[in-house]
């Protein structure tokens, strides 16, 4: 299975998200791709190595200064937050490869602004089984651990996935 497929593109944006924020950025972003691009919970996700997409988008909250970890889930959880028994660490570690262009965002809290990011985590992990990364790791961000987003942060999702769908269209 791969991404949605518009124009004889492919395109699939992969998230985590215990309180909504990561899900809206990750909609906003599939909607702002406009090349048919299809925002999926990584729950619902093909497993990495079977995704074949013109472009793989992945994104999930920064928690403890980097990716989610089962324990960070639960205390997300425990806040009132989704129950989430997979993340997009645990998604990219069942992959021994990974062919496919991909971009990287997170959401994060804007105060205190702490340091590390779940995007460059990703990042680092996929170019590491082989990805190539098309774009900087974008950072979103939420007002305290639970959000809501910061105002405009939408929009600027939106635009991001726009600038990335640019960039596919004039790379084909």
């Amino acid at each position: 299975m791969s991404g949605t497929e518009h124009d004889g593109r492919s395109v699939l944006v992969v998230y985590e998200s215990a309180w909504g924020n990561t899900r809206e950025i990750a909609e906003a972003i599939a909607d702002g791709l406009g090349v048919g691009a299809r925002a999926v919970a990584v729950a619902d996700a093909p497993p990495l190595a079977e995704v074949e997409a013109d472009l793989l988008v992945v994104g999930g909250p920064t928690h403890a200064f980097g990716m989610s970890r089962a324990s960070t889930r639960e205390d997300a959880h425990q806040r009132g937050g989704a129950q989430l028994q997979l993340g997009i660490r645990e998604w990219m570690d069942a992959a021994d490869s990974c062919r496919v262009p991909v971009a990287t965002f997170d959401t994060h809290t804007r105060h205190p602004n702490l340091p590390g990011t779940a995007s460059k985590a990703a990042a680092r992990k996929l170019t590491a089984l082989g990805c190539r990364l098309v774009a900087p790791p974008e950072k979103f961000w939420v007002n305290g651990a639970e959000g809501p987003l910061l105002d405009g942060e939408t929009d600027r999702a939106r635009e991001w996935g726009a600038k990335l769908g640019g960039a596919l269209a004039s790379s084909g």
